[in-house]
């Protein structure tokens, strides 16, 4: 069968199709650290919405396991190839079909990188909100697969937000248009925001119809505060929360995070147990906004700083966005992502201490804390995750959870948590999403083990 499968790629697709092993190793690893057994069957590198309606008729045909994968930037192991397996690269699948600036929306083909769309929108006053701190290298597409969010959520939204409509090619090979382009539409069941953090198990995201923005007029204002201590810190964006007031980014960095961005840099190591909290508004109140904002934060134990300088700004979020880079040193981390109300970020943050002690580890975190995500990152030695660390990491999800939470914001299940998406789901919920697995893929050939 293996065979059959490869001559009939080649003959279909030609040179879009390889088994080169430098580049079928590629597609064994993300940015999570997992790396699958063994390498795939073939890449194929689709150019067209053709090519994937190719790829996924042949699959069909054939019962070949089908996984899709954009810039392999994700981080729960959901876009890895393994043995058997067509991994079908969108990758260069990257126009920007259309910008239609009266309606305030865009069509992209999935391989679009965030980073590089946002720069073109700029240039005409445009803005896309979706904002992951891995802009510069993911693409649109696995933005959309994952349900991805970022520092701009707290006043713009996640990724599901953005998108009006899509096209999905189906296992099957059949092309689904899903959504629209009007501002309202809720004809029939919203299979667009069933496909949008589906993580590849549903179908093929080949097109996108999403909503940009004007740039917001006025200056960006960034108020950067200091706390003794991550639990204090924690409260104090909960209270800006509770103040009314809307920063578009919120983040808070945690003493252990804070340290290592610093060494990173090579900037002056912050006093013992020092958490940094960085927030910014926008539009014509900034200013203003910004000033309630430090006023709450100084009330809250904090000493903070206003600025309206650009460069400082983008300044201190590049601090925020070194933190992966900078946990190298450290050893291998275990990059993780909760989400609990706002108002358990405090609980939360004592939680993960906790852990910290019992059992002897390192959790260096940093948290969107204006829509409560946090990224715990499990610090252990080699390339293989610990028990221990499992167990810790256990721990820590079900406190989110206890606490109102869920296991993941914006990262996704794929093979990471697996094992405990029953535990937040339920056993009707989980077998009720199994069974629409298996009603869009009966044979389950999209992105088999992953999520369920």
């Amino acid at each position: 069968m293996t065979a059959s499968v490869l001559e009939q790629l080649h003959a279909a697709l030609g040179d879009a199709v390889t088994t080169d092993p430098e580049a079928l190793a590629v597609t064994r690893a993300d940015k999570s650290g997992h790396v699958s057994a063994s390498p795939p069957l073939a890449l194929v590198v689709a150019r067209s919405i053709e090519d994937v309606q190719t790829t996924m008729r042949i699959a069909d045909a054939t019962g070949t396991p089908v996984v899709t994968r954009g810039a392999g930037t994700g981080l729960a192991g959901g876009a890895l190839g393994s043995a058997g397996e067509i991994v079908l690269s969108t990758l260069a699948m990257n126009r920007v079909l259309e910008v239609n600036e009266p309606d305030l929306l865009a069509v992209v083909e999935p391989g679009v990188i965030n980073g590089d769309f946002n720069t073109m929108l700029g240039e005409r006053g445009l803005w896309f909100a979706p904002d992951p701190a891995s802009r510069a290298i993911s693409t649109i597409g696995g933005n959309i697969a994952t349900g991805a969010g970022g520092l701009l959520c707290a006043k713009y939204g996640v990724t599901r937000d953005a998108v009006l409509g899509l096209k999905a090619v189906l296992a099957d090979g059949r092309l689904l248009t899903l959504g629209h382009r009007s501002v309202k539409g809720v004809t029939g069941l919203d299979l667009t925001s069933l496909m949008v953090g589906s993580e590849g198990v549903l179908g093929v995201i080949v097109e996108a119809t999403v909503r940009i923005r004007r740039i917001p007029v006025g200056a960006v204002a960034t108020v950067a505060a200091y706390f003794p201590n991550v639990v204090a810190a924690a409260a104090a964006t909960a209270a800006v929360t509770a103040s009314g007031v809307q920063p578009s980014i919120m983040e808070l960095i945690d003493p252990n995070a804070l340290a290592s961005i610093h060494r990173y840099l090579g900037l002056p190591a912050p006093l013992a147990g020092e958490t940094h909290v960085v927030i910014q508004t926008d539009g014509p109140g900034s200013e203003a906004d910004a000033a309630a904002i430090a006023e709450v934060l100084v009330a809250a134990g904090g000493r903070a700083e206003l600025s309206t300088d650009a460069a400082t700004g983008e300044h201190l979020l590049a601090v925020r966005r070194a933190l992966h880079p900078s946990l190298e040193a450290l050893g291998t981390a275990l990059i993780e992502d909760v989400s609990v109300p706002r108002s358990q970020l405090a609980a939360m943050f004592a939680a993960i201490a906790d852990i910290e002690r019992k059992y002897g580890i390192v959790i260096p975190t940093v948290a969107h804390a204006g829509d409560g995500n946090l990224h715990p990152n499990f610090i252990f030695d080699g390339s293989e995750v610990p028990d221990l660390i499992w167990q810790a990491a256990d721990e820590l999800f079900q406190t989110a959870l206890r606490l109102g939470g869920t296991l993941t914001g914006e990262h996704g299940i794929g093979i990471l948590k697996r094992r405990w998406l029953g535990d937040e789901l339920g056993g009707d919920q989980l077998a009720l999403q199994q069974s629409i697995k298996a009603v869009f893929d009966p044979k389950n050939l999209l992105n088999p083990g992953k999520v369920f």
